[in-house]
């Protein structure tokens, strides 16, 4: 069975939205036998189909989640001029304050400004009166945080780990070039689509090194609603000192990351800020199954429907008309091992001193 058997429709019934049938194994033998396809640019033809602004045009399907702190509901639905299936993300621009708007209008203007395949990208932005519509590529696959959550809730193999994380520090180096740290690097930020292609969403926190033309080669602003993506921050960011932090600190949150594909928990998770940073400074690098930096057995991740990530804000989950697929999750050994190299690139990302990253 496949992951994509999970977006189903209150018009018709389930099947596969891919054309060939899938066993409950594709998802990982398709990113592990055919890495190439993470590096692919998306189709062109595409993206110059479905730009219509005429809400007429889309058939909500199925609402498949909320984001932007429950904002913004997200929409499985269909172009009907040319029966694509496309991602829709509708938020009521009335429901939010001038922080949140501003941070909406960010990622919606910074969309349009990147062009990179591993960078999401958002076709139609247009407004239906106080409602704001933004029209993406349905990714079939979410996010790596809801493959975790259905389908390897023990880690991820290293394959696999490799395969991911090279789409999205391909589309992270993108940023980095054009003087942006991303501050929000995570797997619910690493969406993919039904063709294997990786990219990397979450642009609402991004911070840029330019200004009045300089670039600048240190940042002091702290991302405004960061609660939820502490635990993928680095320490000189949390620190809030004089040295300040650069694009050094998006390569820790790779190194989390990195352990939160490997274990299927996220590092940190259930600390408090101030016990996070002390454990952060305190080092030395962490293992990506160090269990002491892991939650409690009994806070650990739970099991849950099939989803994407809204790509404005945090993933969100399928609705209640969705069928699970808990009995087709694909089981990591527990006895899983990483080799060398893997270690050593978590422990090179996850240096407290940011100039050893």
């Amino acid at each position: 069975m496949s992951l994509l058997d999970c977006f189903c429709t209150s018009r018709t019934r389930v099947e596969s939205l891919r054309p060939e049938k899938q066993s409950e194994t594709s998802i990982h033998q398709y990113l592990v036998d055919e890495p190439t396809l993470s590096w692919l640019p998306p189709s062109t033809g595409a993206s110059e189909v479905i730009s219509s602004a005429n809400v007429s045009h889309y058939e909500l399907q199925v609402e498949i989640g909320r984001g932007f702190d429950n904002l913004t509901s997200v929409h499985l639905a269909k172009h009907t001029p040319t029966g694509t299936l496309v991602t829709i993300k509708i938020t009521n621009l009335e429901d939010c304050t001038d922080e949140r708007l501003k941070a909406l209008q960010k990622s919606v203007i910074l969309s349009h400004f990147f062009r990179h395949p591993n960078i999401t990208t958002y076709w139609t932005v247009f407004t239906v009166g106080s409602w704001l519509w933004v029209i993406s590529p349905f990714m079939a696959y979410g996010s790596a945080s809801q493959l975790l959550k259905t389908y390897f809730p023990e880690g991820m193999s290293e394959t696999l780990i490799r395969n991911i994380l090279f789409g999205a520090v391909t589309g992270l180096n993108y940023l980095h070039k054009n003087g942006y740290i991303h501050r929000s690097f995570k797997a619910s930020h690493i969406l993919i689509s039904g063709d294997g292609l990786v990219t990397l969403s979450g642009l609402s926190h991004l911070h840029s090194l330019v200004k009045h033309g300089q670039r600048h080669r240190a940042v002091y602003d702290f991302p405004q609603f960061s609660t939820s993506v502490q635990p993928w921050l680095s320490p000189e960011l949390l620190r809030q000192d004089l040295h300040g932090y650069n694009v050094k600190s998006d390569i820790y949150s790779v190194g989390i990351t990195a352990c939160e594909l490997a274990s299927g928990q996220v590092p940190f998770q259930d600390m408090h800020r101030t016990q996070m940073l002390l454990q952060k400074l305190k080092g030395p690098p962490y293992s990506p199954l160090d269990i002491s930096i892991f939650p409690r057995s009994e806070s650990r991740m739970k099991n849950s429907r099939s989803g994407v990530d809204s790509g404005i804000g945090e993933s969100v989950l399928v609705s209640s008309g969705t069928r699970t697929v808990n009995s087709d999750r694909l089981q990591t050994p527990s006895s899983k091992t990483f080799s060398p190299a893997f270690f050593s690139l978590v422990q090179l990302c996850l240096q407290q001193d940011p100039e050893k990253r």
